[in-house]
């Protein structure tokens, strides 16, 4: 008897979250689907407020995507089958748009986006520009596109390193 008075309460209650769970009008509504597009910031033609120089020491790499590696290996230019090192100089652009990260900096070389500072890295040069009082504006720093070098029959990958002072102490 008391067994099923246990098991006709359990159902009762079943029965009324599942109707409090139907009936919610604030249930969460589905994220949207992603357009197959990757976000790209654009690159403003402000001129920049600053150059950063670490003295020729290219301490910080890029955080880049597979995506770049086309435009990497056009950077690079051709170099054999040894590892390239073009130099170009670099724009840094605080990207407040991003919706992926609020306090991202877009790397770009010759207008063409490169890649991104690392999450922490960023923060820290976003504390350079506030104390340089040039919060939010585009700098400038020399760089090097690296790598591509042929082992084993495949092309490596490259990367771009910055002549910045190393942000992720």
């Amino acid at each position: 008897m008391t067994f099923a008075i246990s098991l006709l309460i359990i159902l009762a209650t079943a029965a009324v979250v599942y109707a409090i769970i139907k009936t919610n009008p604030n249930k969460p509504q589905p994220l949207p689907l992603p357009s197959g597009v990757p976000y790209e910031p654009k690159l403003p033609d402000a001129a920049p407020a600053l150059h950063w120089s670490d003295g020729g020491r290219f301490m910080v790499e890029v955080m880049t995507e597979s995506r770049y590696q086309p435009t990497l290996k056009a950077l690079a230019g051709e170099h054999g089958e040894r590892a390239a090192a073009a130099q170009y100089v670099a724009t840094l652009m605080p990207d407040d748009h991003n919706a992926y990260e609020n306090e991202a900096v877009a790397v770009f070389i010759d207008g063409r986006m490169v890649g991104y500072l690392s999450q922490k890295a960023s923060i820290k040069f976003r504390e350079l520009l506030r104390k340089k009082e040039a919060a939010g504006q585009l700098s400038t720093t020399d760089a090097q596109v690296r790598g591509g070098a042929l082992w084993e029959g495949k092309r490596l990958q490259y990367v771009v390193v910055l002549d910045v002072e190393p942000l992720e102490k």
